[in-house]
């Protein structure tokens, strides 16, 4: 099998990790010889609540068993994406009321681009340096990272990028902005959370100057930094909310959530603004339906701050410089790259699994499923320690 992943598959980086898998459950993956590792990746961010969860594999189930695709999206009236979009405006704030489901979170992007500029007859976009978006090429459009970007210009015009925490920056959105686009953390840049209200005050000037503020929630969102989503931690509401990752519970969708008067705005001026035949597939929104539903009726989004307590007081090393992020959405910050690739690679090999971030090098995610145990988390944390240790010995 692997000597077939490598001739028909398309590779996106020159050496990928070519674990052979054979199943998972749970916090855990099992390859093809046997051998078991403990997820401290969760798909990046996807697998909410870990791998084959009983309730979201009985509601793909049963509604295979009632019916799949069966009409492009927003004409049918299907139960699973009424459901869905419903249950995620009940847990909103009211200006995000109205929901349109796409297949991942680079679409939702797209979407949502589109609507501010079509809401506000503006061009302009404003995102920030470092960012990420996602990898078509008007959400590539909006992440700050050339190295990434320059083999594909030209990219989507009318693009500005501030600097993310920086308040001076601040006073480049202007009557000629569409929007901002901000993660709520960022996440390739090295889990950067804002501080000193820096959402709020780039909302208050959106407001200021008629922009709409976009929240990128593709990865903060779904409960891992302790709430619903990361923006109710920081004291401000976007008018554009971008959903993906973890909504699925391990299938792929993505979202982009407004008001009502901001989304009518695609349906006409003209008809079919955003079109999409798979969004709100109804298998994957069953699938969200009851990773939504499991959520809201358990203490997993709370118990998260307590699990990243555990984790922050577990990883105290010589090699770690600190600990970035909130919740189940860590990334640990190491001396060099090289001691990163290191810990992730050694802690593998030892039956764990840790993965690096896009655009911070000395940084390894820890992402686990929201419904890892503490005994888990012990074990996983126990892993990297040694690797660490193993490092600084070689040193």
């Amino acid at each position: 099998m692997k000597k077939d992943f490598f001739k028909y598959q398309a590779q996106t980086s020159p050496n990928p990790l070519a674990i052979e898998i054979s199943h998972a459950t749970g916090s855990f993956v099992y390859d093809t010889n046997g051998k078991e590792y403990l997820d401290f990746i969760a798909g990046v961010s996807a697998n909410t609540l870990g791998h084959n969860h009983p309730k979201i594999s009985e509601a793909i189930k049963k509604q295979v068993d009632a019916y799949t695709h069966v009409m492009v999206y927003g004409e049918f009236i299907q139960q699973p994406q009424v459901s869905l979009t419903k249950l995620l405006a009940k847990n909103l704030p009211e200006n995000l009321e109205t929901v349109y489901l796409t297949n991942s979170g680079t679409e939702a992007t797209e979407g949502a681009l589109k609507l501010a500029k079509r809401f506000t007859n503006r061009s302009e976009i404003i995102s920030a340096k470092n960012g990420y978006h996602g990898n078509t090429q008007g959400a590539m459009s909006v992440c700050g990272v050339e190295q990434q970007n320059s083999a594909f210009r030209p990219l989507i015009p009318g693009v500005k990028f501030i600097e993310f925490n920086n308040v001076v920056d601040i006073d480049k959105i202007s009557t000629n902005t569409a929007a901002v686009i901000l993660e709520t953390i960022q996440g390739g840049a090295g889990f950067i959370e804002p501080i000193n209200n820096y959402l709020k005050k780039v909302k208050d000037k959106c407001q200021k100057v008629g922009a709409l503020l976009i929240l990128d929630e593709i990865q903060t969102g779904i409960g891992r930094t302790g709430k619903l989503f990361g923006f109710e931690n920081y004291n401000v509401v976007p008018d554009i909310l971008i959903a993906g990752k973890g909504l699925g519970g391990g299938m792929p969708i993505g979202a982009f959530i407004s008001s009502h008067k901001i989304m009518s705005c695609l349906k006409q001026q003209p008809k079919l603004g955003h079109i999409t035949t798979f969004g709100g597939h109804p298998v994957i929104a069953a699938a969200a339906n009851a990773t939504l539903v499991e959520l809201r009726t358990t203490n997993l989004i709370e118990e998260t701050l307590h699990k990243e307590l555990i984790i922050r007081k577990l990883l105290v090393h010589p090699l770690i410089s600190e600990i970035r992020g909130k919740g189940l959405m860590l990334a640990a910050i190491v001396k060099t790259e090289d001691i990163a690739s290191k810990v992730i690679l050694k802690s593998i090999s030892k039956g764990l699994l840790l993965f690096w971030l896009l655009f911070e090098g000395k940084a390894f995610r820890i992402t686990p499923p929201l419904t890892i145990s503490e005994e888990e988390i012990i074990k996983g944390c126990s892993v990297i320690i040694d690797s660490l240790n193993e490092i600084l010995a070689e040193t």
